[in-house]
């Protein structure tokens, strides 16, 4: 029965991988927040950020967001839903608009690509991608950066509003020093790959506020 389950699921769409620890935000707060702490030792010229999310929002909210310190860097990297069809995607203080399907609450594999030398953004949604958009190109990111999960910063590792935050739960968050490719990324719903700066069942993480940790059975979800 628990193999049927599985199989049903791969078919339906995204899902978690058992074993893996979800990290659920249970309200929207202006506390509750995950640090992650990627492995750089110079700044990024490029990266690929994918992560797993599920929420029932209907309202903007951030889910992974970079700044930098100093003023005016807060938005150096920033993935932010509107919905029911806009992702707002922040590089470098500049906004990039994609219009994406009107989904369903369901577990939604997010990945997002740039490449500063020239300066396109991907995004990727259940291993489908929008159509590239542009922004500046250099302005390499980092190498010292805050990373957190579930809010948007005004500030280095601070500065959150209650609403724009994340409710719902998040898991599996990898990061890459470069590009992933196109085959890598339409079939990583359905992978388990390790992200080479952050790694999701290795990588550093520092739960604040009233997150909770979870181990996913797809029994029990």
């Amino acid at each position: 029965m628990k193999n049927f389950l599985i199989l049903f699921a791969l078919l339906a769409g995204c899902v978690a991988f058992e074993g893996k620890n979800i990290i659920i935000f249970p309200k929207q707060t202006a506390t509750d927040h995950v640090i992650l702490t990627p492995t750089l030792v110079k700044p990024l010229d490029q990266f690929t950020i994918c992560l797993r999310s599920y929420t029932d929002l209907t309202q903007e909210h951030a889910i992974i967001s970079i700044a930098l310190p100093g003023t005016g860097n807060y938005n150096a990297f920033i993935i932010y839903p509107k919905p029911p069809n806009s992702y707002y995607i922040f590089i470098n203080q500049e906004e990039v608009i994609f219009k994406v399907d009107s989904g369903v609450v369901e577990w939604k594999n997010t990945c997002v690509t740039w490449d500063s030398e020239t300066g396109l953004v991907q995004l990727w949604i259940n291993g489908k991608r929008y159509p590239r958009k542009g922004t500046k190109t250099g302005s390499p990111i980092g190498p010292r950066m805050s990373v957190v999960l579930g809010q948007e910063q005004d500030s280095f590792g601070g500065g959150f509003d209650a609403k724009q935050s994340f409710q719902g739960e998040i898991y599996d968050v990898h990061m890459w020093d470069y590009v992933l490719p196109s085959n890598t990324l339409s079939i990583f719903c359905y992978s388990d790959l390790s992200g080479n700066i952050f790694d999701w069942k290795n990588g550093t993480q520092v739960r604040k506020g009233g997150v909770i940790t979870k181990v996913y059975d797809i029994t029990n979800a």
